[in-house]
């Protein structure tokens, strides 16, 4: 049997955004909307998921579902990734900050939609990882650094769209204030077990909107003492 190329990944990629275009279709009441947004769904055909997993877990890539990275963490499944990223609307030009960089995947997302993109990660050997994969892949102007990701990185405020990839059960302080007025935070808010998908939009007056969208059950957001 000859190798497995690009070819047949691209394959696997378009199954897993057909997949993405029904759970889209099927919470389209708890969303607001039937679809992705088109250049999300565009991003997700592009950025090679594969290259951003353990190798030995490179042909279970395109399955929607979450895949263990190390350290007793994972990468969401695409259908989550894509949620999250629609509800943060991010725009060509604007600044993102995420939270918890992994191995490098949602970033490179928000770099293929625009995004001016700086990621912290509080797991030493993921942030050298990441930044090694975003380079050779392509999307080395995303900014990888080590640190307590619910301190956010308050050198490069303020940010337009902020995106936690782990659960608290508020948004941390800081975040909040490197938040511009008119921007955007999405985070799972709650507990342990369970918590909502929330958008928590930052109004002119500083105020926050906080709407939930769905129930999703994220690892809880690390901090350093």
């Amino acid at each position: 049997m000859k190798p497995m190329g690009e070819e047949h990944l691209a394959i696997f990629r378009r199954h897993m955004v057909e997949i993405v275009d029904l759970h889209f279709d099927l919470a389209c009441e708890e969303i607001g909307k039937a679809a992705p947004d088109p250049a999300l769904r565009q991003a997700l055909l592009d950025v090679p998921r594969h290259l951003f997993v353990p190798a030995q877990l490179a042909l279970a890539a395109y399955q929607d579902t979450p895949l263990p990275i190390g350290f007793d963490k994972t990468v969401s499944q695409p259908f989550i990734v894509a949620l999250m990223l629609d509800l943060l609307d991010i725009q060509p030009g604007e600044k993102a900050l995420e939270v918890g960089t992994g191995l490098g995947y949602q970033a490179a997302l928000m770099a293929a939609l625009g995004g001016a993109v700086w990621s912290v990660e509080i797991v030493e050997e993921f942030a050298t990882e990441a930044e090694a994969r975003l380079s050779a892949f392509g999307y080395g102007e995303v900014h990888v650094r080590i640190g307590d990701g619910s301190r956010g990185w308050a050198d490069e405020a303020p940010f337009d769209k902020i995106l936690v990839t782990a659960a608290a059960p508020a948004p941390p302080q800081a975040l909040v204030e490197q938040l511009r007025p008119g921007g955007r935070i999405v985070i799972p808010l709650g507990g342990k077990d369970v918590q909502q998908l929330a958008i928590v939009d930052k109004r002119l007056d500083g105020s926050l909107d906080t709407r939930e969208v769905m129930a999703v059950r994220f690892t809880q957001l690390e901090t350093l003492v």
